[in-house]
């Protein structure tokens, strides 16, 4: 009974999304999951004083020393981990993040936390690549000042089997942006 209702359950996710592709039918849930929850994870000092650690170190980084290291952590994910994952993974926001991930029960299928430039600074899952800077999760958050939302399109994401919509925010450190904040939202546990 429990597969034929989950089956179900992804025939109307299914459904729903391919109705009006130009739409997210679960914006206004995800919206609202945002603000209960999300929200207030933007000015948690755990989350503002990793990202202005990695800023001091990163802020003098070029193109080239960015696409090395995108490149390193993409070979390193494809391995199963490797000397930047494995800090990055390692890091205390990462295990806080992990945290806020297993509270919600299933609501998030995955959250990461990004620096001015784009780059990983804490995740709850290694994600496939290191540099979000030339996506919109950062460009239409960061890239568009302090308080900006961004939520995307539903799709199914293959390493989860569920169907999710990311939500991405700026984090902001007294009005002036600082990073940005991907969480993945399970639309069927909304």
């Amino acid at each position: 009974m429990r597969f034929v209702f989950k089956g179900l359950l992804a025939m109307a996710v299914v459904f729903a999304v391919s109705a009006d592709a130009r739409a997210n039918d679960f914006e206004p849930q995800i919206k609202a999951y945002y603000e209960s929850t999300v929200k207030a994870w933007l000015s948690d000092p755990a989350v503002i004083e990793a990202i202005k650690a990695q800023n001091a170190k990163t802020s003098g980084y070029d193109a080239g020393k960015i696409d090395s290291l995108d490149k390193q952590w993409r070979a390193e994910a494809k391995a199963g981990g490797g000397d930047l994952v494995n800090k990055v993974a390692g890091s205390s926001l990462s295990g806080w993040l992990k945290g806020k991930k297993d509270a919600a029960g299933g609501k998030i299928a995955e959250v990461f936390v990004m620096d001015a430039k784009g780059l990983n600074v804490g995740m709850s899952d290694t994600t496939s690549d290191y540099m979000q800077g030339d996506e919109a999760k950062h460009q239409k958050t960061f890239g568009a000042g302090a308080d900006a939302v961004f939520i995307d399109e539903v799709e199914f994401d293959e390493s989860s089997g569920a169907f999710q919509s990311q939500l991405s925010a700026t984090i902001s450190d007294g009005g002036t942006p600082i990073g940005a904040i991907t969480v993945g939202v399970n639309v069927e546990k909304l």
